[in-house]
């Protein structure tokens, strides 16, 4: 055997590079979209805590940090300037359903808790600033994943 019998092989079969780059986005648009509504669940549950008898503002942060991994992780993940709506929907929806009383009388985010206001208004704040940013931002970064051209 000499090396141009060796050259002469085919290449392995694999997927198309570009089905599989459609696959891995897909597969990070829904991981961001399941730790969307994971991180509001987290943030109502947390939105009640008290530490010796009084609120304390742990889910309001909590929304900060984990809305920033997550707009960021799903421009990432998915490519697009949009893909910072993946988690924001969700983690809304959330908000407002939590928001509104039930049949019984079962409340999630009351009024007068102001951990939960300060909550909204922190994580919505938090998805504007991140997708204001990726409006502003020019062609040349819009991820780290997009193939050079």
């Amino acid at each position: 055997m000499t090396v141009l019998d060796d050259q002469d092989a085919p290449p392995p079969a694999g997927p198309p590079p570009r089905l599989f780059d459609l696959g891995l986005r897909l597969a990070g648009a829904v991981v961001v979209v399941v730790a969307g509504v994971l991180s509001g669940v987290l943030e109502l549950l947390l939105s009640t805590v008290r530490v010796g008898g009084q609120l304390i503002g742990v889910s309001a942060l909590l929304a900060v940090g984990a809305n920033l991994v997550l707009s960021w992780f799903a421009h990432e993940a998915v490519g697009r300037r949009w893909a910072v709506a993946l988690p924001a929907v969700p983690w809304f929806a959330l908000m407002a359903v939590a928001a509104i009383r039930t049949d019984e009388g079962d409340l999630l985010l009351a009024g007068d808790n102001w951990v939960g206001l300060a909550m909204i208004v922190a994580g919505a704040m938090t998805f504007a600033v991140m997708g204001f940013r990726q409006i502003l931002a020019p062609p040349s970064t819009v991820g780290l994943m997009t193939p050079p051209r």
